[in-house]
């Protein structure tokens, strides 16, 4: 049997998909044959975006809005009232240690990590099961399974995710859309590059500074160093395709083997 993905003909809305995680996976979807729709709060780096995907002969248009904000949802579903993959990427992460972090910023991480997911699924998914396929994709962390010290905001709020991601599957029960999660270990992007050297020297080279951050704050990876967005972004095209069909209300991991465990 040969597998190919073929995505041709489906819609697929990646959030915060301007750089990193989200713009691997808006390429991946795109070369798969999506046609893909970039979102972001930036025009420029919207149209960027856009324009580096179409760059590689692939199908691809730019929405800028904030959809944190029930005005940005809106402003997206005007001009993208349905898509056939949806891929939750935007979230935001800080280091801040534990009894120092406000309600303010409590608040922040759960509006940006955790409702601008749900306001999209209950957005879209509605049109998913009326047509009798779609999907869903929410891109948690091992971090909502081995909650960090350093950031336990950032934790709660994927767990939290992985609990909405499950909810949704049971509720689009039997109609042919799939809702997952995908669990990502920790990822070389330029954020991460900023986060690393926030807990190592700042005068160590990238290379050694990144093997000294996994020696020490991620011990437990079996790969032993960050993983790729492209990495990423290969389950989330295999989840967007039929071939991923029969699975759902999943976290399917790709951690580097950082999480022993997805059970109590």
């Amino acid at each position: 049997m040969r597998v190919r993905i073929d995505l041709t003909g489906k819609t697929a809305l990646v959030t915060g998909s301007t750089q990193g995680i989200g713009a691997a996976i808006a390429q991946g979807l795109a070369d798969a044959g999506a046609r893909v729709v970039v979102n972001g709060r930036s025009a420029d780096r919207v149209d960027a975006a856009v324009a580096e995907i179409r760059g590689t002969g692939a199908d691809a248009v730019g929405v800028a809005a904030d959809v944190t904000t029930d005005d940005g949802v809106a402003r997206l579903l005007r001009d993208v009232p349905d898509v056939d993959v949806l891929v939750n990427n935007l979230g935001i992460f800080e280091a801040v240690p534990a009894r120092e972090i406000t309600d303010a910023q409590w608040r922040s991480f759960f509006e940006v990590n955790v409702l601008s997911a749900v306001r999209l699924i209950r957005a879209f998914l509605p049109g998913m099961i009326e047509r009798g396929w779609g999907r869903a994709l929410q891109i948690a962390s091992d971090s909502a399974v081995v909650t960090p010290a350093e950031m336990i905001h950032y934790g709660v709020s994927k767990t939290a995710l992985l609990a909405v991601t499950r909810g949704f599957a049971k509720d689009a029960a039997g109609t042919g859309v799939t809702v997952n999660s995908v669990i990502a270990g920790p990822t070389h992007t330029g954020g991460v590059e900023e986060f690393v050297y926030q807990l190592v020297d700042r005068s160590l080279p990238w290379e050694q500074a990144q093997r000294e951050f996994m020696r020490v704050h991620r011990p437990q990876s079996l790969i032993q160093r960050l993983i790729e967005p492209s990495e990423i972004a290969n389950m989330v095209v295999y989840l967007s395709s039929p071939l991923a069909s029969a699975t759902t209300g999943g976290a399917l991991r790709v951690d580097g083997g950082y999480v022993d465990s997805i059970l109590p």
